[in-house]
């Protein structure tokens, strides 16, 4: 086994960072080419969208598992196979022009996504501690967002310039450079390995979800994830089909959803010190704001600028409420940190990818209109839930007040 060398911590370090994101650009980098996939491919709109929920699924279904694995076997290999396959499978859906074998790869590559970053987000909590730790942590979920601000701007331009197969070819690419890097400059960097005995991975998993607030923090992050996909999965088919622009303005767009939600994550670090309660009702309370501002006046006024302004503002927001709720989860359980990231991660992903799906269904979203009642079901959910969460949490620090 290759342990991690210290003279390589600092750069493997970086590399961690740049591999977190992973997930989200094997996500968004072909939201703009969803309309040209469908024609190529000779299939509906609901058709290509399902490859986005297969991949999100099977992605947040692994992640619950995954955990136990990789506090039991160690890190580093499992996420090196992990590149291999994903690369690999990056390679056949650009070159296989088949709905079913797209669906089947997607299925697969949410499973080595899983495996690769949740390795990378235990792999702090290997070997950070205290103030540094907290900082790291709190700066996933901006360097997450960095994939919706490139990832469809990058897309809309591979689309415009070379078809939506170049997306694929480039996830290829990308990932076995990454590959590359890992075997030169990475290693293993787990100290301690559990026994992998289902009795007890049975029990860590039943003694985490018994917690009230963990839980419902997992339910709502799914959610905040949820918005953001909605209009992922939404805004391609309202740009370019019902407001007639480019993939490329759907990679703009999409920039700009994106860097809402780092804008709002970037916020919550700043103010990571402030009481949770009030400051996630203070960004739920402006969501709703928000979403009633976009529905009441889409009959006046819908264009590009009104559809990206409300959505920047809402995602922000969003961005903001994930950020302290993520790191709230993560952090945990911090003896068990593989098993907390992976049902973290995985639970948000799984219920997203449910929820979006049924709520742009749902509403047939395909105007800002349409989108605004989406958005404000949703956010109500939040608003619920996460009162109940916050009651949960205060129990919870009365029995650890050292939280």
């Amino acid at each position: 086994m290759k342990n991690l060398p210290e003279n390589h911590k600092g750069f493997s370090t970086l590399l961690a960072f740049c591999l977190i994101p992973l997930s989200g650009f094997a996500t968004d980098i072909y939201l703009p080419s969803l309309p040209a996939m469908a024609k190529d491919l000779h299939v509906s709109a609901g058709a290509v969208q399902l490859s986005l929920v297969f991949f999100m699924f099977s992605l947040g279904v692994s992640q619950i598992f995954i955990g136990s694995i990789l506090d039991s076997f160690g890190r580093f290999k499992i996420s090196i196979a992990s590149l291999a396959v994903f690369s690999a499978t990056s390679f056949v859906i650009a070159l296989v022009p088949d709905i079913n074998v797209i669906y089947a790869m997607r299925i697969i590559q949410g499973i080595a996504i899983a495996f690769i970053v949740i390795a990378k987000r235990a792999y702090f909590v290997d070997l950070y501690s205290g103030a540094k730790l907290k900082s790291y942590i709190s700066s996933f979920s901006i360097i997450w967002a960095c994939a919706p601000i490139m990832a469809p701007f990058l897309g809309g331009y591979l689309e415009h310039s070379f078809g939506w197969r170049s997306n694929f070819y480039f996830l290829g690419g990308l990932s076995f450079l990454f590959l590359i890097l890992e075997l030169l400059y990475s290693g293993e960097s787990l100290k301690y390995f559990h026994p992998f005995k289902l009795k007890t991975i049975a029990q860590t998993y039943t003694g985490m979800l018994k917690s009230g607030d963990f839980t419902l923090g997992i339910l709502i992050l799914a959610i905040c994830f949820g918005l953001v996909v909605v209009y992922s999965l939404s805004s391609p088919f309202i740009v370019e089909r019902v407001l007639g622009y480019s993939a490329i303005t759907t990679g703009y767009s999409s920039l700009l959803s994106g860097l809402g939600v780092m804008t709002g994550g970037i916020i919550a670090k700043s103010l990571i010190h402030k009481p949770l309660a009030k400051k996630v009702t203070i960004a739920v309370t402006t969501q709703v704001i928000l979403v009633l501002l976009m529905i009441s006046t889409a009959s006046v006024t819908s264009n590009i600028y009104t559809l990206i302004g409300f959505t920047m503002g809402i995602n922000i927001c969003g961005g903001f409420i994930f950020n302290n709720i993520y790191g709230y989860c993560l952090s945990r359980f911090s003896k068990n940190a593989g098993v907390a990231s992976g049902l973290t991660g995985g639970g948000t992903y799984m219920i997203s990818s449910i929820l979006s799906y049924g709520f742009v269904n749902l509403y047939a979203v395909k105007s800002q209109l349409l989108l605004g009642f989406a958005n404000i079901s949703l956010i109500f959910i939040v608003g619920i839930v996460f009162m109940i969460f916050n009651r949960y949490r205060v129990l919870s620090l009365a029995k650890n007040p050292v939280k």
